[in-house]
């Protein structure tokens, strides 16, 4: 399916930002499936003419279940800036939205754990105290909605570890809706979590000036409430 684009955040000569879905890979895995990486590739095959094998850089990616930001680059410069970028802790700054089922108390905080990835499981554990493999995470959630049910967190990640927002919020007692591998009561329709990727900012990995990006949030009527 070619991607629409109304779903393209930002693009330029160097990048190409796009609004995930639930559901869909940012790059292929074992299960074959279609990726959002190889949709990104079409549109610019098609759009601009392009032959032959079109060039599509992955510098991050998004669980399967999550939604919002994904950046790719078109060249091999701005995937090279743009790794870096994102494995350096000021270097790409990244803010979540979250719905969970509790209130936090406090309603705003900083959380630091040590993470330990469970790779058989696909899962990760959030620790107060050191473990021997585990890696330390950090993240800011400051409550910033509420319904009669759920609870909407903004996040500023810090550090960027594995399932590292719904390990942490799962070792405070609090799960993400749909999120059944870290303790949420019941599946979303979509089989995916609400858990989106609202902002990033960083400098352009050529021009040098600040980008400021924001991905809209899903259709789904939980999240439409959450917006307004």
């Amino acid at each position: 399916m070619m991607l629409s684009k109304e779903r393209i955040l930002y693009e330029d000569n160097h990048l190409i930002v796009i609004n995930k879905r639930v559901g869909e890979l940012c790059q292929g895995d074992e299960t074959g499936d279609r990726t959002l990486q190889d949709d990104v590739k079409e549109y610019l095959k098609v759009t601009y003419g392009k032959p032959g094998n079109v060039f599509l850089g992955s510098p991050h990616r998004l669980d399967r279940p999550t939604s919002g930001i994904v950046v790719y680059t078109k060249t091999e410069k701005a995937l090279k800036r743009m790794n870096e970028a994102f494995r350096t802790e000021d270097g790409v700054q990244k803010t979540y939205w979250a719905i969970v089922d509790g209130h936090p108390d406090p309603e705003e905080g900083t959380l630091v754990h040590y993470i330990l990835r469970n790779s058989s499981q696909n899962k990760s554990y959030a620790y107060k105290d050191e473990r021997k493999g585990a890696k330390s995470a950090c993240l800011d959630y400051r409550l910033i909605g509420k319904s009669d049910r759920y609870y909407l967190l903004e996040i500023d990640l810090h550090t960027g570890r594995h399932h590292q927002i719904r390990s942490q919020l799962a070792a405070i007692g609090l799960h993400i809706k749909g999120d059944l591998k870290y303790g949420a009561e019941r599946s979303n329709p979509d089989g995916g979590i609400c858990l989106h990727s609202r902002k990033v900012v960083f400098l352009h990995p050529v021009r040098k000036e600040l980008l400021e990006i924001v991905a809209p949030v899903p259709a789904d009527p939980l999240w439409q409430y959450f917006s307004h």
